[in-house]
């Protein structure tokens, strides 16, 4: 456990530091910013590197392995709809907790001055995301290559932008962007790969991986429709 810590400390200090240093250069010589200001600052990093060391290592200790375990128990109940219940289940849960999805659920709210609420957004890129994920478990159980499902979705995705608002377009991107966070990922590759260890004929890196960048296009082709339905 204190080696887990150590190491984990060591890498989100070198995850923060260099943003840290920077930001603090610039409050010192070009912002000229007050000792408030910049203790202020100082106290806020500590507080970061102390949530994200606890929270890589709860990833490591329990979600990792939790989402291997699952994925590799499914497939012996021998029913398909409950491998690809659990995925939608999982990814949904999930991505209602992923923090990035939660910060740009509520800056759209403030943004929009209330007209997109954060809830309706945050629920669409949580079923979209859930749906995706799935179908690429689907994919896995199987075997068909990741090569249609993508096909079909960027393709899907290219049409819609052509026809959806403006400013949901540029929403739904970045939708998909904020779902491939510290919660949503680590749970969904784990699943996959647990799934596609444990099938016959499956390799835990070509079917076990891919799974997320699919599922990440979901929360973009669900804020489109969102925005076709606002219009």
């Amino acid at each position: 456990m204190l080696s887990l810590l150590k190491d984990g400390l060591l890498e989100v200090l070198r995850a923060v530091g260099p943003l840290a240093a920077v930001a603090l250069l610039l409050l010192v010589t070009l912002v000229d910013a007050s000792a408030a200001v910049i203790l202020q600052f100082i106290v806020g990093v500590t507080l970061v590197v102390a949530g994200m060391l606890l929270l890589f290592s709860g990833i490591e200790l329990g979600i990792l392995p939790m989402g291997r375990f699952i994925g590799s128990e499914l497939p012996k109940r021998g029913s398909v709809l409950l491998i690809i219940a659990v995925a939608f289940g999982l990814g949904f849960a999930t991505t209602l907790a992923e923090p990035d999805v939660l910060v740009l659920a509520s800056q759209v709210d403030q943004a929009s001055q209330g007209a997109i609420r954060e809830h309706a957004v945050l629920y669409v890129i949580a079923v979209g995301l859930a749906i995706f994920a799935a179908l690429a478990m689907a994919r896995v159980v199987y075997g068909f290559p990741i090569t249609y499902l993508l096909g079909a979705a960027y393709l899907a995705m290219i049409v819609l932008s052509l026809v959806t608002p403006t400013e949901f377009v540029a929403l739904a991107y970045d939708s998909g962007g904020v779902t491939t966070g510290v919660l949503t990922a680590p749970v969904v590759i784990a699943l996959a790969i647990g799934v596609s260890s444990v099938l016959a004929g499956r390799s835990a890196v070509s079917d076990g991986f891919g799974l997320l960048g699919f599922a990440s296009i979901g929360p973009i082709i669900a804020i489109m429709l969102m925005g076709l339905m606002w219009a």
